[in-house]
């Protein structure tokens, strides 16, 4: 590896790394020799990264973040070659962490154009979809996976293997214990739904009528003292096969945690009969 000037003389880049062209990496960080920065990539001030870390095109690490770091496993073994892989265009806010995977070959991802704010962490083994956001002190531990442009409110936290859906928000300080479908609002310790993310929708170009319809199969799934699978069913029986309502009902046939139950209002909604979707606890 030839030292580019973007590179910052106190910086500590092992030869062995592969650098991109436009490549810019801070004053007393340290790169590794399995990272691959791609072009126009940035790496601040002392940040660190090792093991197996590759980063997209435009991504940015901000200061004192460390990717690549050993897994908080006690199964993880040492030498187990695994990594990071970062998405292009995006942004690393300062001191995240991101874990690399627990087992030979295996990856934590996350996907391009997303925005990882201060101090979240991100442990082994997770998938984290395109354009989703991470509200600072956000801790996605282990096996989470969260789809493409979701958010994750601040201080929130998941338990080990919790799905989130694509395009459902997590408000701030909750404390996610079951699967939260897609396009759905969550929020509170235990999280529970609140509704349809209608304004994430607008922003993200889907149509009214297809917003209309995830409310409807939301009612159903939330308000009609049903259980998940019953409602399920009904949704099927009852609305269009819109392309997200059958995103959403193939994420709740799938979830083996059981999906996040309903807010007070819903559970009181549905007359709170025994057949209502569980609360998350019940879930588990």
């Amino acid at each position: 590896m030839t030292r580019p000037d973007s590179v910052h003389p106190t910086a500590v880049v092992d030869p062995k790394a592969t650098l991109g062209p436009g490549v810019q990496i801070g004053a007393f960080s340290v790169v590794g020799p399995d990272v691959t920065l791609g072009a126009d990539a940035e790496v601040g001030h002392h940040c660190v990264l090792e093991g197996r870390v590759e980063i997209g095109e435009r991504a940015k690490v901000g200061h004192g973040s460390v990717l690549g770091g050993r897994p908080q496993d006690l199964k993880y073994k040492d030498g187990t070659p695994s990594g990071v892989r970062i998405g292009a265009d995006t942004a690393i806010r300062e001191y995240v962490t991101i874990h690399r995977s627990t087992h030979a070959d295996g990856w934590t991802e996350i996907g391009k154009g997303c925005l990882v704010m201060t101090m979240s962490h991100v442990a082994h083994d997770c998938r984290i979809g395109d354009g989703v956001i991470l509200i600072n002190y956000a801790g996605i531990t282990g096996h989470c996976e969260i789809g493409e442009r979701a958010t994750i409110g601040g201080l929130t936290g998941l338990v080990p293997f919790t799905r989130i859906g694509a395009y459902a928000y997590v408000g701030g300080v909750s404390k996610v214990t079951a699967d939260v479908p897609p396009y759905v609002i969550a929020d509170g310790n235990p999280a529970a739904a609140h509704g349809i993310n209608v304004v994430g929708l607008r922003r993200a170009g889907m149509v009214a009528a297809e917003r209309r319809l995830l409310q409807d199969a939301y009612r159903l799934l939330y308000r009609s003292g049903l259980s998940p699978q019953r409602a399920v069913e009904r949704i099927r029986q009852e609305l269009p096969a819109a392309a997200p309502v059958a995103q959403l009902l193939d994420f709740v046939a799938g979830s083996r945690r059981g999906i996040c139950g309903p807010s007070q209002r819903d559970r009181s909604l549905s007359g709170g009969e025994e057949d209502a979707v569980p609360t998350p606890e019940a879930s588990l």
